[in-house]
């Protein structure tokens, strides 16, 4: 099972100043986003998740006949073990056969370098690549990867080389402005912040291990602490972590994301109901955002930015304690 944070989620510290006179219907509502030269009809996409399994395999297959019946982008799972296994590609590739005009990300780590990326990009025919950052996780993993050295090599081999846009994305543990800074200084241009709040990958292999390093369970910034630090940085910033529902995902947008994804909403709609009714259900948490911008009085994502917001003190006092 995968480990949830139990910290309180910082979505819950973030609101909106409400507006009783709406003059908007559902009808008006354009929530498009465009973004790497394509237009997504919805602001959402199913984040990275799983693979190289036949329970992957089924779960998969779900997730992408969930997405091509919603009309969404999907990401999969590292194709690390495609890579390594060629025996586990169906498991992945499962993704574009039933989402054949579908947007699909793949997902690399940077132990490898371009050639590994191009491999990934390749199995699923990939619309775009996510590289994901994931040092704690190594370092918690009794067999994890402890040497980060070709981390930069790779990262800018992966950049110069490969056609379909790259994105950088954490995987639970939130980006500071500084690791922003950083990769935009390399040339990357888009980036998924990934927070906490969300699967708990330290809690996971401390549990795995029976040991791991006691109290690093709460390391990172959650995905709202993110999206804060991201504010005014020259970078296109998707947001994932911790997002539950429609509620989540609008304020992403309001604090700047241009998409949001989300991993565990979509695991457990397709694993707890049949295929029809997990479209059902998506197509009402898709709609659901809908009628947020309704009634928060925005007929656009751009207009979701100009949203003023009132936070709680503790995110008061992390914005006071980073504007340094």
């Amino acid at each position: 099972a995968l480990s949830q944070q139990t910290a309180a989620n910082h979505f819950d510290l973030v609101r909106f100043v409400p507006y009783s006179m709406p003059s908007l219907n559902i009808d008006m509502i354009d929530c498009h986003v465009d973004l790497f030269d394509h237009r997504f009809k919805w602001p959402v996409y199913i984040n990275a998740m799983t693979g190289g399994t036949n329970k992957a395999l089924e779960i998969n297959t779900l997730l992408a006949k969930l997405a091509q019946a919603c009309d969404l982008a999907i990401a999969s799972g590292s194709l690390s073990a495609a890579i390594k296994d060629p025996s586990t590609k169906e498991s992945f590739q499962t993704l574009r056969k039933h989402h054949p005009q579908g947007f699909i990300f793949a997902n690399i780590g940077l132990s490898y370098d371009a050639l590994g990326a191009q491999k990934a990009i390749d199995i699923l025919h990939a619309n775009a690549l996510q590289v994901h950052l994931n040092a704690p996780q190594e370092i918690a993993m009794p067999e994890g990867d402890k040497d980060f050295t070709q981390w930069g090599k790779n990262l800018q081999s992966i950049l110069s080389t490969v056609k379909v846009p790259v994105i950088v994305k954490e995987v639970g543990f939130g980006m500071s402005k500084e690791t922003i800074h950083s990769l935009v200084n390399v040339g990357v241009n888009t980036i998924d912040v990934s927070g906490t709040g969300g699967t708990n990958f330290i809690q996971i292999e401390n549990q795995r291990a029976g040991g791991g390093i006691q109290g690093l369970e709460n390391y990172g910034f959650s995905t709202v602490e993110s999206l804060l630090e991201a504010k005014n940085l020259d970078v296109c910033v998707l947001a994932s972590g911790g997002v539950r529902n429609a509620y989540d995902v609008v304020k992403c947008l309001a604090l700047g994301a241009k998409m949001v994804g989300l991993s565990r909403f979509f695991l457990d709609v397709v694993v707890e109901y049949p295929l029809e009714e997990a479209i059902l259900r998506t197509k009402q948490f898709l709609t659901d955002i809908k009628h947020l911008m309704v009634i928060l009085q925005c007929q656009t994502i751009a207009d979701l930015t100009k949203k003023p917001l009132l936070f709680d003190p503790l995110l008061l006092s992390f914005l006071h304690q980073r504007q340094q």
